[in-house]
């Protein structure tokens, strides 16, 4: 984005010093206020009205990117969301979900109520651009226009928002989901208007289990409710897609089957989920990673500790503990499989006394990773639990780790009769 040349142009239609526009500009934009929304602003600032840019051209969705400026689209309505933020100091409504062309689709934010609804065909006119999620999203503001079409636009996409749990994803806006409520949890935090009660907890379904947050602590969503949730938004958390429900969020009864198993994928699709809350996988051992074993962890806050140095707290008196970090392939792709106390215990056969005597016998602590590494390496297991992906990898924090039980042979020959079919 080109700030010098947006404020250049405003400073020349408005008759204001350059640098004086520029400074509003980026005083607004730091607040992720929109550029379409940040000029409107500063327009009326300097009496300037709120007339916009002239009407570009029509594009088609997968033509836009985050340096397209303003567009103009014709597309069909997948989704409507509504949700409250806290914009330049007040609460403001905004719409937000999916729009679709032929040729793709694109989130967008409206901030205000333009009157359509999902599965409406519109041309929106003079929609400004930006990146979210690191993908474009469409903003619809004060300047731009929205125009019902009588023709409906074909697209090769689902209107509506009614999702499976496995089928959500971070960024994913005005969905409907049936779900029972495994696990809940009252808290009550710091929001933006003071102290506030919230419900957060574990939902799932057929097809998986995600983290959940009810903003307004609805007495209907407690443990065991099997409930229709529509309109809520996906946001990632701790490198998983996370349900939240708001204000405009409705809850009503349904009837709900939840699987006890975890959906088994590959290691490769499970990486390039980009994170998944409750999956399993299978591969081999290949390595029982630095860091495994007996370990010292800050009092505190947890943290691994290392010479006695805490990163947060400083010399620390650390507290003793038990994991494993071991990395798991099964061909497609490696993950790092994290085991805390309970599991390790179970693969080393002793309890964290009996680790830290073998240590004192050996003088040494690595003869406990060494033992686990003994274990573990070459052998095939069976991993679930939540998996999260950043720049440093994927890593699987286990809540089951046992060996396969699955038979190479037919797996072997189950994989024969895919290829030849």
């Amino acid at each position: 984005m080109d700030i010098d040349a947006h404020a250049e142009e405003l400073a020349s239609a408005l008759g204001e010093d350059t640098e004086e526009v520029k400074r509003d500009l980026e005083n607004l934009l730091e607040y992720s206020v929109p550029i379409d929304e940040a000029k409107q602003s500063v327009r009326r600032k300097y009496g300037g009205g709120g007339g916009g840019d002239a009407t570009p051209s029509s594009v088609d969705i997968a033509e836009i990117t985050p340096d397209s400026g303003n567009v103009t689209v014709t597309a069909r309505v997948l989704t409507v969301g509504r949700r409250s933020i806290r914009y330049q100091g007040d609460d403001t409504v905004i719409r937000e979900g999916e729009l679709a062309d032929g040729t793709g689709t694109i989130s967008y934010t409206a901030w205000q109520d333009f009157g359509f609804e999902a599965g409406d065909t519109v041309t929106v006119g003079n929609a400004s651009v930006r990146e979210w999620e690191g993908a474009p999203e469409l903003n619809l503001g004060e300047s731009s226009s929205v125009a019902m079409e009588s023709e409906t636009l074909e697209v090769p996409y689902e209107i509506g928002g009614e999702r499976d749990l496995v089928d959500l994803a971070a960024g994913d806006r005005g969905r409907t989901v049936e779900a029972k409520v495994l696990e809940l949890e009252q808290r009550t935090i710091d929001g933006r208007d003071g102290e506030t009660t919230i419900h957060s907890g574990v939902i799932g379904d057929e097809t998986a289990r995600l983290p959940f947050t009810d903003w307004q602590a609805r007495e209907a969503v407690v443990e065991g409710a099997e409930l229709r949730i529509e309109d809520v938004y996906v946001r990632e958390f701790r490198g998983v897609p996370s349900v939240n429900l708001t204000e405009f969020t409705e809850v009503s009864p349904a009837s709900v089957e939840v699987s006890d198993e975890a959906p088994r994928v590959s290691v490769g699709e499970a990486v390039t989920s980009g994170g998944m809350y409750d999956v399993e996988v299978l591969g081999n051992v290949l390595e029982v990673r630095d860091g495994s074993g007996l370990i010292e962890r800050c009092p505190e806050c947890g943290r691994l500790v290392q010479n006695g140095q805490c990163r947060s707290h400083g010399q620390v008196d650390p507290e003793d503990d038990l994991r494993v970090k071991a990395i798991l392939d099964d061909g497609t792709a490696t993950v790092t499989a994290i085991l805390d106390r309970e599991l390790t215990e179970e693969i080393y056969g002793g309890t964290l006394q009996d680790a830290l005597e073998a240590a004192r016998d050996a003088m040494s602590r690595e003869v406990v990773a060494d033992d686990i590494a003994e274990t573990l390496v070459g052998r095939e297991y069976r991993v679930r639990g939540h998996l999260s992906v950043d720049e440093y990898g994927a890593n699987l924090d286990a809540t089951e780790f046992e060996p396969s039980e699955d038979d190479p042979a037919a797996r072997a020959a189950d994989l024969l009769a895919e290829v030849d079919a």
